[in-house]
């Protein structure tokens, strides 16, 4: 296969990404690229910086969320909580919940939950908070001022029972199941984890996920030895294309945060990626052998939850797509990579990761140039068609 190395090296001569990182693994069939520098010099250009390498480390911003989901599904499997459970049996902040009456009605124009947020609406992001495609709604708003904050700098998180009272105190924007929300169930599904197990997000996982598959390079702070291989991350001006850094090796992601979050917070590597990607697609099973999942977990989490109108209604954020748990699922062939069944989903630092269950495909985009909107780059849509096979 040719092509993914030149792909990749134009994104970088253009000035869109500093370097990038690619894994496309056809049924087995691996090819990894890896090109340009860790990081920009201070005048712009990649002499003397350190070369991307298979083994650099990413902040993976939203394809943390399959993730996540993939941990609720293992509680799932423990026995330990169910789909339709009632999440205030532990998310008691949120056990009577108020609904403005309309999207676009102010906060204290409420009325009363008409059925509890269940497990299943988290999953499906449909437990009524989150983005929609009208940023200016007041019950949004206070989203963005209260809880989301930046989700690009992981300490402005409060710590997860401050940041579920402030949550708390906002209305739902729709009654839960009824409308599709970006982002915040994927952190409610966070503290449900680290509630229902009494254990830290970071220790579960890292003991349940990433041992396991030997995704070895996973998690929420990268440490000291490591960060000779960590990007610098850079935000796109959005006027200019122009890169401007935003948080070095030894910012924001040399600790653990007080709120781990599971809308994006983990970094990782292509191979690490792959690894989760590869279990999905072998039905919840490792490389190893050993099972993590259900094989009926796995068909949950990558199946379609949403109603037409559910997904007409999101069309800012989902191209022809469904919302299985945690991740996206191509339900219209639109575009040359839109497999019926594709899951996965992109991440605000430049980063996206898919599996392709018809065809045995997971592909990986591993960068640190920030998108500058809810629309794929076009440097993402490329790699798409590159790894479709259509160009």
């Amino acid at each position: 296969m040719g092509g993914l190395r030149e792909l990749l090296e134009r994104q970088v001569e253009r000035g869109r990404v500093p370097g990038a990182v690619a894994l496309v693994d056809r049924g087995g069939r691996i090819e990894v690229e890896a090109v340009g520098s860790l990081h920009l010099e201070q005048g712009g250009g990649l002499e003397d910086s350190a070369p991307m390498t298979r083994e650099t480390i990413f902040r993976i911003a939203s394809i943390t969320k399959p993730v996540v989901a993939a941990a609720v599904m293992l509680l799932v499997d423990d026995g330990l909580i169910a789909l339709d459970d009632p999440i205030r049996r532990w998310l008691p902040e949120l056990a009577e919940p108020r609904v403005v009456r309309t999207p676009g009605s102010a906060i204290d124009d409420t009325v009363a939950a008409e059925r509890p947020i269940t497990v299943y609406d988290l999953l499906t992001s449909r437990c009524g908070y989150g983005l929609t495609a009208d940023y200016s709604l007041p019950a949004v708003k206070l989203i963005f001022r209260d809880v989301m904050r930046d989700g690009m700098i992981p300490q402005n998180y409060a710590a997860p029972d401050e940041w579920l009272a402030a949550l708390a105190r906002i209305p739902l924007l729709q009654q839960p199941g009824e409308g599709w929300q970006y982002n915040v169930a994927s952190d409610l599904q966070a503290v449900l984890i680290a509630r229902g197990t009494g254990m830290p997000l970071p220790d579960f996982l890292a003991e349940r996920f990433f041992g396991p598959l030997g995704m070895v390079d996973t998690g929420f702070a990268v440490p000291e030895a490591k960060r000779h291989r960590f990007a610098t991350l850079y935000r796109t001006d959005p006027e200019t294309g122009t890169l401007h850094p935003a948080d070095p090796p030894d910012g924001m992601w040399s600790r653990v945060p007080v709120f781990p979050s599971g809308a994006g917070g983990l970094v990782s590597t292509a191979d690490d990626w792959h690894a989760f990607g590869r279990m999905l697609l072998d039905q919840g099973t490792a490389h190893n052998g050993r099972r993590l999942l259900s094989a009926e977990s796995v068909r949950l989490m990558t199946s379609d939850h949403l109603t037409a109108g559910q997904r007409a209604a999101s069309e800012l954020f989902l191209e022809g797509q469904g919302w299985g748990f945690g991740g996206s699922v191509d339900v219209t062939p639109r575009e040359p990579w839109n497999v019926p069944g594709r899951y996965g989903w992109i991440g605000g630092s430049g980063t996206s990761a898919h599996i392709v269950p018809a065809t045995g495909t997971v592909a990986i985009l591993l960068t640190q140039a920030s998108m500058t909107s809810a629309t794929p780059p076009e440097r993402l849509r490329e790699f798409w068609r590159y790894a479709a096979g259509a160009g």
